[in-house]
Order: structure tokens, then C-alpha cells, then sequence
């Protein structure tokens, strides 16, 4: 059975473990979710805006203490998890701002006469399966926008962050969502494919792995439940043509190391032409083996642990399979030897085909350096990935930058920095990186029943 506790990774310490629920205790949940979500629909716009607000106020208000509950949870350093919260307060601010713009409807052009409009509507109660990484706001850009829209939310979080997942829905309680419109639910494996089943379910988002995109996505397919996928990202950064290579550093740093490296569209594959590779390869290092983990509750900390002991494992069976056939580390390569779930900054160059490396994702401070000859070669080791979320390009050249933006496979592109989030810009990818968007006015699109209202005259 699935078990809902917390593990501080700084230490290892088992903090606190909370049961999951039973399955009347889903139903009864799911049967006022239900209900809810009717009257909550019917419910001014204006007025869901107001709630989101207020929503924005409380985490504003709440902000330290909620960002110490994820360092205790994930090991967030917590100037990072402040900075999270920050992105959530911006994200429910902008559908509350935005949210009756997007719902207004829009009307057709009619060859035949009349008129006929589309409504954007709610289509009911929603499915959230969220992961660990970033708990405040993954679940922000898939519940804000659909509370606008007149959706309920059931949020399943990941097992290892049960205390922000409580705080939460206490917020949004306290911030006048009705009971039943914003529902936390500890629930198993088991228990998550009966609610994607359930009639009053009527789509499924979720965040994570491949392995659970694939089962969530074949258990919805089953039932006829639209689904909303982000998944994996092995995300390049192409380094093409620089004058300050400083800045690209500084950029690619951050990039790949912040959160520990654990987001999805991390700078995971760094991509330099022959002519900056050498230079590039030399500052990154050494930008790279200066950085010291640290205590996650201390301000001054960038690198923290990483979220578990598996995490640990896994990211450390990666590392050791790419050495052995070969791989360069260029800066750390191994665990920190001290209670928790530390791992040193790493880069690694020279990784193969036969490496997992070279295909796998690699969720921690992990760096793969990669050197190609042409633009072209760049373009194409770059899109030869599973993954298709997000890429980033360095190059002083405009033209060049649009030229290469048009043949990356990639759900988004950014140029002249490293991947990134703000609530007006959709979020997805493609290929294994999932389909769907949240944020921006396509994030309320998602769930959105098109009402087509014709008139005949």
C-alpha cells in the first residue's frame, strides 16, 4: 500500500506518516465533490475571480511557513521554495485577473445566416495527480485555472508531500472555496484508477513519469476520460554563437542545478559548437565544483539534498552505468557520504549511445556536456531525444536563433536563457514529454466544454 509520510531528506528522519483513505471515504469525498461543482459552475465569474484572489492574499500571507513545509518535505532550499510561492501567488492573480476575458464568449461567422456562439463551460469534476518537485505550483497551474472555469478539483499528491497537500486545501477553505470544490485525497494506485473510472470523474491531469503518464493515460483511454499529460524532459541547450560566455554559464547553471536539478525542464543536455565548446567546458566546471551543498533551511543555500533516498539510487545507477562504459566526469559524480539524500553537482562529457544516459532522463544535478561541429548537428543531436518539452538557445544571432526555434521538436522554446514558467505562458511538450497545456489562456482550455449555441433566423 501506498504510504503517505514525510522523510526529510536533509537528515532521513521519518518526521510524520498519515493514513490513506478508505475507499468509502474517497467516495463519500468524490459524492460531495459532485455536488459541489454543480453549484460552484453556476456561480458568477466574477465571483470564482474573487475567490482566487483571495486564494493569492492567503499564500502571500502564509508564504514562510508554507515554504519551510517543502524544505521539511523535498529538501527545497528555501529561498527556492519562497520563490515558488511567488510563482503560485502570480499564477492564481493572473486567472483572476484574466479568467472572465478568456470565458467571454466568442462568436462565429455564419455562411448561412443566424448566429451561433461558443461558450467556454466546465465540464465538471477533475482528477489532479501531481508530483513532488515543485508541490505548491504544479498543482496551481492545473487547479487554478480550472476553478476559474467553474471545474471541482480532487488533488492526489505525491506520497511524500501530505503536509503541504493538507495545507493546501486548509488554504483554500480559509479562502472561501466551498466545500467539495477543492478535495485532498490520499489514495492509492488502486484507489486512483476507480476515480479515473468513476462517471463523475470527467478528466485526469497529471504530472510525472512516463510509467504513470502511460497507466493513467490507458486507464482514461478505457473509460473515455480526457487526459492532460506532463511528463519527463531531457531538455537541450543549444550553444551556437556568444560573445559573453559568463552569462551563458551563469544561464546553463541555473538551468540544469536549481531545484537540485529535479524539474523537468532542466538544462539537462548542454549542447556547444566545436568553437565554444572548450572554453564553455572549462568555466561550467568549475562554476559547477564550486558549488557546496548545503542545509536546504539555510537562505544562503543553493544546492540542497534531493528528495529521497530512491532518488539518490536511481540518479547514482545512472551516473555509475555511464562511467563504466566510459564516460569523463568532469566535476563530482557520486553521493555525498552523510545521513540523507545528498549527491554531488556533476558534469559529465563524453556520453555514448550505449550509455542510459544518453536516452534517460536524469532527475538531480546532473550535466551531460556534448560538442558538435555544425548548427545543423546541433539541431539534430538535439531533437534525436524520446523527449519534446523544452529547449533553450544561446546565440547572438536573431535569425540564426528563429531558424533553429522553427526546427526544435520541442512544447516550448527559449532563447537567450534557460527554460522557465510565468502563468501567461503555456506549459507542455511533446513526443514522450506528454501533450495537453496548462497556463496561459490555453490552461483554461483544456477542460473546457466549447458550447456551441446556434441561433437559426
Amino acid at each position: 500500500m501506498e504510504s503517505y509520510r514525510i522523510v526529510n531528506p536533509a537528515t532521513g528522519e521519518t518526521v510524520r506518516e498519515y493514513p490513506t483513505a478508505t475507499d468509502a471515504e474517497l467516495l463519500e469525498k468524490l459524492k460531495l465533490a459532485d455536488a459541489a461543482q454543480r453549484e460552484w459552475a453556476v456561480r458568477p465569474p466574477a465571483d470564482r475571480a474573487a475567490v482566487l484572489r483571495r486564494v493569492a492574499d492567503l499564500y502571500e500571507e502564509r508564504k514562510q511557513d508554507l515554504a519551510a513545509v517543502i524544505t521539511r518535505e523535498m529538501g527545497k532550499p528555501v529561498k527556492q521554495a519562497a520563490g515558488e510561492i511567488d510563482v503560485v501567488i502570480s499564477i492564481y492573480r493572473y486567472y483572476a485577473d484574466h479568467g472572465e476575458e478568456f470565458l467571454r464568449e466568442e462568436e462565429l461567422d455564419v455562411a448561412s445566416g443566424g448566429r451561433a456562439v461558443i461558450r467556454k463551460e466546465a465540464v465538471g469534476t477533475l482528477l489532479g495527480i501531481m508530483p513532488w518537485n515543485f508541490p505548491y505550483y504544479q498543482v496551481a497551474r492545473f487547479a487554478a485555472p480550472n476553478l476559474m472555469l467553474g471545474n471541482a478539483v480532487l488533488l492526489k499528491h505525491a506520497p511524500q508531500c501530505p503536509e503541504s497537500a493538507l495545507e493546501m486545501e486548509s488554504l483554500f477553505q480559509d479562502a472561501g472555496v466551498p466545500e467539495g470544490v477543492y478535495v485532498n485525497v490520499f489514495a492509492t494506485n488502486d484507489q486512483v484508477a476507480d476515480l479515473i473510472a468513476d462517471d463523475r470523474i470527467q478528466g485526469v491531469s497529471l504530472t510525472g513519469s512516463e510509467r504513470a503518464g502511460a497507466a493513467v493515460a490507458e486507464i482514461a483511454g478505457r473509460n473515455l476520460k480526457k487526459v492532460v499529460l506532463e511528463l519527463g524532459g531531457s531538455d537541450p541547450y543549444l550553444i551556437l554563437g556568444v560573445s559573453d560566455l559568463s552569462r551563458v554559464v551563469k544561464n546553463t547553471l541555473t538551468g540544469r542545478m536549481i531545484n537540485a536539478g529535479q524539474a523537468c525542464n532542466a538544462s539537462k543536455r548542454i549542447i556547444a559548437l566545436d568553437e565554444h565548446y572548450d572554453a564553455f567546458a572549462e568555466q561550467y566546471t568549475a562554476a559547477v565544483r564550486a558549488i557546496v551543498p548545503g542545509d536546504p533551511t539555510d537562505p544562503d543555500t543553493f544546492l540542497g539534498p534531493l528528495s529521497s533516498e530512491k532518488a539518490v539510487q536511481a540518479l547514482d545507477e545512472q551516473v555509475q552505468d555511464a562511467v563504466s562504459k566510459g564516460a569523463t566526469v568532469l566535476a563530482g559524480g557520486k553521493r555525498i557520504d552523510r545521513p540523507g539524500a545528498w549527491y554531488e553537482a556533476t558534469v559529465l562529457a563524453g556520453i555514448t549511445p550505449d550509455m542510459r544516459a544518453y536516452k534517460e532522463e536524469l532527475f538531480g544535478p546532473v550535466a551531460l556536456l556534448f560538442r558538435v561541429g555544425t548548427e545543423d548537428e546541433a539541431v539534430a543531436f538535439a531533437n534525436n531525444s524520446p523527449y519534446g518539452l523544452s529547449a533553450s538557445v544561446q546565440t547572438d544571432d536573431s535569425e540564426q536563433a528563429e531558424r533553429v526555434a522553427r526546427q526544435l521538436e520541442a512544447g516550448m522554446v527559449f532563447v537567450g536563457g534557460p527554460a522557465g514558467t510565468a502563468a501567461e505562458l503555456p506549459f507542455g511538450g511533446v513526443k514522450r514529454s506528454g501533450f495537453g497545456r496548462e497556463l496561459g489562456r490555453f490552461g483554461m482550455e483544456e477542460f473546457a466544454n466549447h458550447k456551441l449555441v446556434r441561433t437559426v433566423r
